[in-house]
């Protein structure tokens, strides 16, 4: 059979063309391939909110925990001890910030590192401070008083702490690292300059080579009737971490994650973002200001933020959507 060469040429250009253009799909598929996805586990550990809500109780039971207080000072070292239970390593980043009336303030974030070799990561964070004056108080008495604090912050340090336990127990095979922050509730109504010391903190001084996949931070997270929906700032840092934590709370029947736009809240979640640690944050939003339909939620920043509030239902939520996000993370590189 004869051969015309100009047909073979041809030949030769359409099959470059395909290689090429086959090559390129490729590697663009392998460039567009997510850093993370959520993969199906079935071996997903039980969150124990009784746990979680006797670690709110523990830190109600040292006091206030305003920054200089007794109760701030044996919080510190209880929160270190439990994290040595279960983490591979716990770091303290203390610091000094002059507050109001030149006051010196002595502040430490507390670090837990699981898997602290791992580049692939994620920050799972609380503040762990209470607020040393109760404004918002109907007893005028009462308003230069340092808070107890149950939900605000106890509520979310309890929840890290029963996931920490879980973390010793099964293993993930990405770094967490769990930060408890210092100093959030320091400063006075709306002056910004003085709230979120610790994260601020903690932002400024990050120096890791490589940045976590993003961070989720818990607050305000333990009230009987919570409702969590997508905090406004969170939707504008990080809106697909955002649909993931709903989406899964969705998927555990976490009835409290209501998937609407809620309010904008200046919180630890900011000074994160601004960065360029993408953060979101889990609140309960409609508690900030005490002034909610509900009268008995009317306790933000008052005498009344005490265990009575906290419910355990509220805890499991937050703990069954946290553990199954953990538990079911998949990094691809």
């Amino acid at each position: 059979m004869e051969i015309n060469k100009s047909s073979v040429k041809y030949l030769l250009v359409i099959t470059a063309a395909f290689l090429f253009f086959s090559c390129g799909e490729q590697q663009q598929q392998k460039v567009s391939k997510p850093l993370y996805e959520l993969a199906k586990n079935y071996n997903i550990p039980k969150f124990d909110a009784g746990n979680a809500y006797d670690q709110v109780k523990a830190q109600v039971d040292f006091g206030p925990r305003n920054p200089g207080s007794k109760g701030h000072d044996e919080t510190l070292q209880y929160l270190q001890n439990e994290l040595k239970k279960y983490a591979d390593e716990v770091q303290l980043q203390s610091f000094t910030y002059t507050g109001y009336n030149e006051e010196k303030l002595v502040l430490t974030n507390i670090i837990g590192k699981f898997n602290p070799s791992a580049k692939r990561r994620i920050i799972l964070c609380a503040h762990w401070d209470t607020r040393p004056r109760a404004e918002k108080d109907k007893d005028p008495a009462k308003r230069n008083l340092p808070i107890l604090g149950a939900n605000d912050s106890g509520s979310g340090v309890g929840v890290l702490l029963e996931l920490a336990r879980l973390l010793k127990n099964q293993k993930v095979n990405y770094g967490i690292d769990i930060v408890f922050f210092d100093g959030e509730d320091y400063g006075k109504e709306d002056d910004l300059n003085n709230f979120c010391l610790g994260s601020k903190y903690f932002s400024a001084n990050y120096n890791q080579p490589v940045y976590p996949a993003f961070s989720i931070l818990l607050d305000l997270v333990g009230d009987k009737e919570a409702n969590f929906s997508e905090e406004g700032n969170s939707l504008k840092y990080a809106p697909e971490v955002v649909n993931m934590v709903w989406g899964i709370a969705s998927q555990v029947n976490a009835s409290m994650f209501t998937p609407v736009e809620g309010e904008s809240i200046y919180d630890d979640h900011i000074p994160m973002n601004q960065a360029g640690l993408k953060t979101i944050d889990i609140i309960d939003a409609e508690l900030v200001g005490a002034d909610t339909p509900v009268k008995r939620r009317n306790y933000w920043h008052t005498q009344n933020d005490t265990m009575e509030n906290i419910g355990k239902n509220t805890l499991q939520q937050v703990g069954d959507v946290l553990t199954h996000l953990v538990y079911s993370l998949q990094f691809n590189s």
